[in-house]
Formats: C-alpha cells, sequence, structure tokens
C-alpha cells in the first residue's frame, strides 16, 4: 500500500512531463531583422504563417541592419532578413553568414515639410543633398547604423559631399524609422525613409501628414532586403536546419505571393524579388 502511494506522485510527474514534452521540444528559430519589416507589419504576416507551413516557430529581433549584423556575427540569432548589400557582403567575406539570398525590394524616399523650404521637389538624390545642406534645412538621420541609415551615409558620398554629422542642422535620431519620421514632423525637416515604413507613418497620419515625399524614383534609392543564415562553422550553436528551413520558404512562390501581396492602406509595401 506504501508503495502505490508513493508511484502517485512519480506517475503524476510523468503525465505532466509528457504533457509539456511539445512545449519542450518545440522548434524556434531566432531571427535578427530591420525595424522596418517590423514596424510596417509584415513580420506580423510572415511568422504566423512560416509557423504555418513549417511548424517552426519564429521569434526575431527588430533593430538596425548594423546591430542585427552584430547579433548574428556574436551567434545570438540563426538567420538574419536585412537591407545592407554592402554590409552584408563584408558579413559573407568575414565567415561569419552563409548563402545570402535576396527576397525581395522597395525604394527609400526623401521626405520632407510641405513646405519644402529646401526647394527639392522632384531633383535626384545628390541634387536635393546638395540643396538641403546649401539652404542647411534640418534633416534628421536614423544615426543607428541601421540600413537605412547607410544608405543615407552613401548618398552624401554619391553626392560628392562630406557627411554633415557635425553642422548643427544635422540632427542624428539614433532610433527606429518611425521614430525617425516622428521626430522629423515635430521639427519640419527631412529624412531619408524606406517607402513601406513611410506608408505606414502617413496612414497613421489619417490624411494629416505635415511631411511629404519630395524625392523618389532616383536608381541609387533602391532598398533591397535578403536572407542570409548564420554560418554554424563560426557559430556551432545556431539552428542551420531551421535557418535553411525559412530561407527555402521565404524565397518559395508562396511566400513570395505573400510578401508581394502585403500592403497598408491598400498600397503595397514590397516587391518579391527571389531568384526562380
Amino acid at each position: 500500500m506504501r508503495m502505490k502511494t508513493s508511484l502517485i506522485p512519480v506517475c503524476a510527474l510523468i503525465v505532466l512531463l509528457c504533457a509539456a514534452a511539445p512545449l519542450l521540444a518545440a522548434d524556434t528559430l531566432r531571427m535578427a531583422t530591420t525595424t522596418s519589416t517590423q514596424d510596417t507589419g509584415l513580420l506580423d504576416a510572415l511568422g504566423p504563417a512560416f509557423q504555418k507551413d513549417t511548424g517552426v516557430e519564429l521569434q526575431w529581433t527588430a533593430v538596425g541592419t548594423g546591430k542585427a549584423l552584430k547579433l548574428g556575427e556574436d551567434c545570438n540569432v540563426d538567420v538574419l532578413m536585412v537591407h545592407a548589400p554592402k554590409a552584408e557582403k563584408e558579413f559573407l567575406d568575414k565567415g561569419f553568414g552563409m548563402d545570402r539570398k535576396e527576397i525581395f525590394y522597395n525604394d527609400f524616399v526623401l521626405v520632407g515639410p510641405l513646405k519644402d523650404p529646401a526647394k527639392v521637389k522632384g531633383l535626384t538624390a545628390s541634387a536635393a543633398l546638395k540643396a538641403i545642406a546649401s539652404a542647411k534645412a534640418v534633416f534628421v538621420s536614423r544615426g543607428d547604423d541601421s540600413g537605412t541609415h547607410k544608405a543615407e551615409q552613401g548618398l552624401w558620398k554619391a553626392a560628392e559631399l562630406p557627411l554633415p554629422d557635425k553642422e548643427a542642422w544635422y540632427v542624428s535620431a539614433g532610433q527606429g524609422m518611425l521614430a525617425t519620421l516622428a521626430m522629423a514632423a515635430e521639427r519640419g525637416a527631412y529624412t531619408l525613409a524606406d517607402r513601406g515604413t513611410w506608408y505606414k507613418f502617413e496612414a497613421d497620419q489619417k490624411g494629416k501628414s505635415p511631411l511629404a515625399i519630395v524625392v523618389e524614383g532616383d536608381k541609387p534609392l533602391l532598398n533591397q532586403y535578403s536572407v542570409m543564415p548564420v554560418n554554424p562553422k563560426h557559430c556551432p550553436s545556431v539552428r542551420a536546419d531551421l535557418a535553411k528551413k525559412f530561407s527555402d520558404w521565404i524565397t518559395s512562390a508562396k511566400a513570395q505571393k505573400l510578401v508581394g501581396d502585403f500592403k497598408v492602406a491598400g498600397k503595397p509595401l514590397f516587391t518579391p524579388n527571389a531568384a526562380k
């Protein structure tokens, strides 16, 4: 009788462990990605769809691309979804990543006050930055080593201008895209934004945005996103199998259609372009 009594808690423990086993064994993929994919709501569409198709839960950290790459370098994530091709190439060359694939794109837009004090509307990106610098018009930079920040730095260089980070009219936000747009709106300033997050910001303003697009469609404003698993030779602990599963899924016809169909306020945000 004593033996039967002692078996009861043991049996109960076994039942609890068996019930918890699916939770403990659930596959979870850790991804570092950009604030633009989170701010636009794209990740909220991709995550559940990926889990439904593969059974793998997607957990993400949304930061600037520079910080995302650092998370990969430090073996804190399994896969990256970022948008800074030059920095991504350096990451690959150092052996930190592998099998980079382009997956979708949109473009950057220069937005500014409705009165457009620097008179840049319709100019090329280079001409617009020269006009902003000449007028000493307030410009808010992401200032966070993100893909957008890196693109902005490249545009100043392409315009053959020094980075104006010491100028009083140049403001470093050190924040994500939505927060940077809010700061630009508050200060009546220009800023560079990815089109997707701009659409989200514009929709949130409900027709009362103090900012508008002033420069768009220029070739240097292309904004390419890529997926890149962390190299297991550099980080033996990463889930390379799950990273590959996500890479294969996001480049599939089904996921590419999901990306292409994703809209904010009726406007498509990204154009899928994974290799067939």
